[in-house]
């Protein structure tokens, strides 16, 4: 059976006076799927997702959303989108049940409030006012209201910022309920790990381009590394040096910090110490783990996802 395209973007550009937030960006979103879009803060996630769903006029190229040209068609667009933006601006004075009934009141229909409120885990929470819910019991109201006209592509814009990894897995939870019941879902994020668990395919940006897109696996397959070999050295010497140590298949080297990519960690490793110790190379904070997402960035751009 033929997938069906949710979400069909080409050549999607926003630009500010000089400068290109986005450059062309491009993919397709089939039915049921969760899909990435990762990278650091300032990479155009947020804009890209902000022209999808209307909130910022594209300065070219076209986006379809369910049928609808964001263009042209916004109305209809916005019929068939739910949205949570990284901030949204609650009523504070008002209940979560109340606030739930109030969204509902802009639609011709409406899923089951009560149902709603179990899904979001908001039970609890039902007659409690908006200003005394924690960042995570705020984030999952606000998917609440994303969904409280049953839209078909759910757009969700970094959801699990500055939340504890308790609360982030419990939004982890919700989102995968979500592809459950058959919604699309667009997520971004900048953490590696939440793009990984979550999301069928990946889109990697970066200053405004769209660099890489694949799934999770096949990106990490893409280094054709299994770890990582991470270190800093005050003086690091030129990439050839570890490229010529047994083992290492790619290097990265920034400033002082420098990563071995191998499928040989054993090996690589006896090779560094052999190096460090001829070189008289003084190796600090070693650490060895599996190759991620985090490393196809870093060999794609030189950089970290989350700079420190």
């Amino acid at each position: 059976m033929p997938s069906e395209v949710m979400v069909d973007v080409k050549g999607l550009v926003k630009q500010y006076g000089s400068f290109l937030a986005v450059k062309g960006v491009e993919f397709q979103v089939e039915k049921g799927e969760i899909f990435g879009l990762l990278g650091p803060n300032g990479a155009g996630k947020t804009t890209t997702i902000e022209m999808l769903v209307g909130l910022r006029k594209p300065d070219d190229g076209t986006a379809v959303l369910a049928g609808f040209d964001v263009k042209k068609q916004i109305n209809q667009v916005k019929e068939v989108i739910g949205v949570q933006l990284q901030s949204t601006s609650l009523f504070e004075l008002l209940k979560v049940e109340e606030t739930l009934h109030l969204y509902a009141s802009f639609y011709p229909s409406h899923v089951d409030i009560e149902q709603l409120i179990e899904d979001m885990l908001l039970t609890e929470k039902r007659n409690d006012r908006v200003k005394g819910l924690s960042g995570g019991q705020k984030q999952r109201l606000a998917i609440a209201l994303a969904l409280i006209h049953d839209p078909k592509i759910v757009f969700l814009d970094e959801p699990t910022t500055g939340l504890d990894p308790q609360a982030r897995r419990t939004l982890w939870d919700i989102v995968l309920r979500l592809k459950d019941r058959g919604k699309t879902v667009i997520l971004s994020t900048h953490y590696m790990d939440e793009a990984h668990v979550l999301c069928d395919r990946i889109g990697i940006m970066d200053q405004g381009e769209l660099i890489a897109l694949d799934t999770p696996t096949n990106l990490v397959k893409s280094l054709q590394s299994t770890s990582t070999v991470e270190f800093h050295l005050n003086n690091p010497p030129q990439e050839e040096l570890f490229m010529k140590m047994e083992g290492v298949k790619e290097v990265s080297i920034k400033d002082t910090f420098v990563q071995l990519y191998t499928d040989e960690l054993q090996m690589a490793l006896t090779s560094l110490i052999h190096v460090a110790t001829e070189h008289k190379l003084t190796i600090e904070d070693l650490q060895t783990r599996q190759a991620t997402l985090e490393d196809v960035f870093i060999h794609m751009t030189g950089r970290r996802l989350r700079e420190s």
